[in-house]
């Protein structure tokens, strides 16, 4: 079915009134500019620094983000057939949506990472993606339609070494352009310690949002967690979440993006009349 069909405008439409409903879908009061809010978050697989597995306090983290698409990592435990470590059933009496990168009943994701979305948000396309490395790492995408329009999230959970950081984020990269164009979002613990411009020549066509200290949570002195836009897509705000119990929910803090669909440049009309005359 076409996009400007009756039927497709109409379905639009409702998602949009269910996201103002909800609060997650923001309007920029002084320019009436869409937002949507992203967020990230290391679940450090729900284990709280406590040493407590708490899936309901890490829930509790989720919620009070009061975002449309929540980026997870460290989603399942570790050792096979790596279960979830927060229920579907939990999430599910949330309101949330897990795109399918797990296993039926098993995990949640792909490698720990996974993607939660409102109902606001469908799913029009899906891949996991193999990363190289020493250790065993992967990334997810989704071809999403939201209240602002098509959207490509990547999720990621890159090295600890620097190297494979820079190997797997051009693995990523090379897959997106294969794709058709689109929006393009990367989110996820980027485990850059130095200069996040250290990664710059793996990520062609993406900056880096400005990005606060999430690590460690009780004191955080470094920006793990991050996002990378593509074009067509602007930052309205960005920050990290403190707010209890995040700081002792895992060792990481979650961070959040409200997006927005890239203003297109005014055109210059003195210079556009003076092309025109004769």
């Amino acid at each position: 079915m076409s996009s400007s069909s009756p039927a497709a405008g109409k379905n639009f439409r409702d998602i949009g009134q269910r996201a103002v409903a909800s609060g997650r879908f923001i309007a920029n009061i002084r320019d009436m500019t869409p937002t949507l809010r992203i967020a990230s978050y290391n679940l450090q697989k729900c284990v709280g620094l406590d040493m407590r597995r708490r899936p309901d306090r890490t829930l509790r983290v989720i919620d009070a983000l009061k975002a449309s698409v929540v980026v997870l990592q460290e989603a399942d435990k570790r050792l096979p057939p790596r279960p979830a470590a927060l229920p579907r059933d939990l999430l599910a009496s949330h309101g949330w949506r897990i795109l399918p990168f797990g296993q039926p009943k098993g995990s949640l994701g792909f490698h720990g990472n996974a993607i939660l979305v409102r109902p606001e948000v469908t799913m029009v396309a899906r891949e996991k993606i193999d990363l190289p490395g020493l250790e065993p790492r992967g990334a997810v995408r989704a071809d999403l339609m939201t209240p602002i329009g098509p959207l490509r999230i990547v999720g990621v959970h890159l090295g600890l070494l620097r190297r494979y950081r820079l190997l797997q984020l051009q693995a990523v990269t090379r897959g997106l352009r294969d794709l058709p164009p689109m929006p393009t979002l990367l989110a996820g613990d980027f485990n850059e310690w130095g200069p996040v411009s250290a990664l710059d020549t793996a990520t062609p066509g993406l900056r880096f949002a400005k990005a606060a200290h999430s690590f460690p949570a009780p004191r955080p002195v470094a920006a793990l967690d991050r996002f990378a836009l593509g074009p067509g897509l602007e930052a309205a705000a960005t920050g990290v979440f403190t707010g209890r119990p995040a700081p002792i929910a895992s060792d990481h803090l979650p961070v959040w993006i409200d997006l927005a669909p890239a203003t297109p440049p005014v055109a210059d009309t003195d210079q556009k009349e003076a092309e025109l005359q004769p």
